[in-house]
């Protein structure tokens, strides 16, 4: 699904050179859940975001299909992300102005307005935050802000979900409901996820762990 190898990622503090990833493989299958763990700053944040096509790496390559996604333009790159890959933030980034109709909508809108409203219906329907569908995201809970972000993450019915401490800004039974959904969903509709979490219990639910320390992995 997704070969990462030798992921170098470096950062400039000042004079100073700080390495964020350093030397990274990985390679994630079809359907896997894998869960990326560590203290903050241990640079699990930045590996998704390079998985994702968000940040390039200085070194190493991301091969999608045996091709390196780094080496498309630009246009390739945003074309490969919109499709492929769905991403999930602990900060929502809703549309204030939208409702959740709409925020789930945008991201498939250049299939059409029919088909996409369509779409989100019915995933916000599968996720059950269909009875606020209309309402607009100062009117949701947190927990029903983050199903609504699953949803628009879901819209295009990407292969590969990145989750970036979806559970952050959560109370402890709406970060259970979260998990619980996003396990339904690489079960039931065979998505590759990929969960990043600070929780080492919420870790330990995924079927693979990766620990991140200072840019490096020390287990998997």
């Amino acid at each position: 699904m997704l070969e990462l190898k030798s992921i170098t990622k470096t950062y400039h503090n000042g004079q100073e050179e700080v390495a964020a990833v350093k030397d990274v493989s990985l390679t994630l299958t079809p359907g896997e859940y894998l869960s990326i763990a560590g203290p903050s700053g241990a640079g699990k944040s930045t590996l998704l975001h390079i998985m994702g096509g968000l940040e390039k790496p200085q070194a190493g390559t991301i091969s999608h299909g045996g091709r390196d996604i780094y080496a498309w333009a630009d246009d390739g790159l945003s074309l490969w992300r919109n499709q492929t890959v769905g991403f999930v933030f602990q900060f929502y980034h809703l549309i204030e102005e939208l409702n959740i109709l709409e925020n789930t909508a945008l991201p498939a809108l250049k299939q059409g307005r029919k088909t996409a409203f369509k779409k989100a219906e019915e995933l916000l329907e599968y996720l059950g935050v269909d009875k606020r569908a209309l309402f607009f995201p100062s009117q949701l809970s947190g927990g029903e802000r983050q199903k609504a972000a699953i949803a628009r993450a879901l819209i295009n019915d990407p292969r590969i979900v990145l989750c970036d401490e979806p559970t952050g800004n959560l109370d402890k039974d709406s970060q259970g409901k979260v998990i619980d959904l996003l396990e339904r969903l690489s079960r039931e509709k065979n998505k590759t996820l990929v969960l990043v979490t600070h929780n080492p219990e919420l870790a330990k639910r995924s079927s693979r762990q990766i620990r991140m320390e200072s840019g490096e992995i020390v287990n998997a």
